[in-house]
């Protein structure tokens, strides 16, 4: 089981992967092995997640995610496919950790009043220098 969060798991068996030529560094390998990972994970259809998980996943990743609702993440990083095989699966853990971390409302601020009268002792500031200008410029024609 991978624990995205305390009450959500996912089985190691909703998760499949698919194996190709990375177009990464290899040395001889790299036209023999088939090092790159693709981990593809079956959003609309998993049992492990409740409706309103299935639909902040939708709408958080839709890049990643075709028209059947499967996910798709790729690691072609290590030349190993191992290696590449652990770093697609902790990605996608990263992924979905953040796509359901719980969004934090926004607190209402207001401005300061000391603020608003440095704002305005500034714009006061600037526009009697315009002044100033003009009658400089209209007194010297």
């Amino acid at each position: 089981m991978i624990k995205i969060k305390d009450e959500i798991l996912i089985g190691k068996d909703e998760l499949s992967f698919t194996f190709s030529r990375s177009s990464k560094p290899g040395g001889q390998n790299v036209n023999k092995i088939s090092s790159r990972v693709t981990l593809l994970f079956d959003v609309a259809n998993s049992p492990s997640l409740s409706v309103e998980h299935k639909n902040q996943i939708m709408t958080h990743l839709r890049t990643r995610i075709n028209k059947d609702g499967v996910l798709r993440v790729v690691a072609q990083l290590h030349r190993s496919q191992a290696a590449n095989r652990e770093a697609a699966v902790e990605r996608f853990v990263e992924l979905l950790q953040e796509t359901l971390k719980p969004i934090k409302s926004r607190k209402k601020t207001r401005i300061s009043l000391a603020a608003k009268k440095r704002r305005l002792n500034g714009k006061k500031r600037r526009s009697r220098l315009k002044q100033e200008r003009a009658k400089l410029t209209v007194g010297d024609e």
